[in-house]
């Protein structure tokens, strides 16, 4: 059964929905009120203005995401498990709600001060527990890549991308996706050590 929702929850999910079809700025509260079929007048009892929505669900979005990664990195493991689970973890996140999803990713331009700033540091904090992945993997000899945070921003620019495709009656489930994305990420990071080992073997063969 289908949770009911509170009436700021229905301005909230009706404005995400907006946000991410028409955008931020060109979605205004007539915009939402005519979504929700209410007065434009009766919307400001809820909320104070259309940013605040903007905020709840950027900072929201930011909160599940460092919980996932929390949780893939709760035990002790291998970077290139680490790291699996870490693009399992943000998957899951991104495909939960793709409208919040498209939101946060491309919608948090329009935050003011401070939050515009809180939301940029935040981000930096999270693309770091991927970097520290990778540095971890190099350290170990598991990936053989020049800068972890180049490799680091590469991975998570190809899955915020997911958002834009993912429908949850589509062919593969959001842990499949994670499987085969991962397969094909971890290549770039592995790729050339193993070709390293295989020339290095070939030039020892008899």
């Amino acid at each position: 059964m289908e949770a009911v929702l509170s009436r700021k929850e229905q301005i909230e999910k009706t404005a995400t929905a907006l946000f991410k079809s028409k955008g931020f700025s060109a979605t205004s509260m007539r915009d939402l009120a005519n979504a929700l079929g209410i007065e434009a007048a009766s919307i400001y009892s809820h909320i104070k203005s259309k940013e605040e929505i903007l905020q709840r669900v950027c900072f929201n979005m930011a909160q599940e995401f460092f919980e996932a990664i929390d949780a893939a990195e709760a035990t002790e493991a291998s970077a290139t498990d680490r790291l699996k689970r870490a693009i399992a973890a943000h998957v899951q996140v991104l495909t939960q709600n793709t409208e919040a999803s498209a939101v946060f990713l491309h919608e948090w331009r329009h935050l003011s001060e401070p939050m515009h700033g809180t939301y940029l540091a935040l981000r930096d904090k999270y693309e770091a527990r991927f970097r520290e992945i990778i540095r971890s993997g190099i350290s170990s000899g598991e990936f053989t890549v020049p800068d972890e945070k180049f490799a680091a921003l590469t991975i998570l620019s190809g899955l915020n991308w997911i958002h834009t495709w993912y429908k949850p009656e589509g062919k593969m489930t959001p842990a499949e996706i994670a499987e085969n994305l991962t397969e094909m990420l971890l290549n770039g990071l592995t790729t050339k050590k193993q070709a390293l080992h295989d020339t290095y073997s070939h030039l020892n063969t008899p």
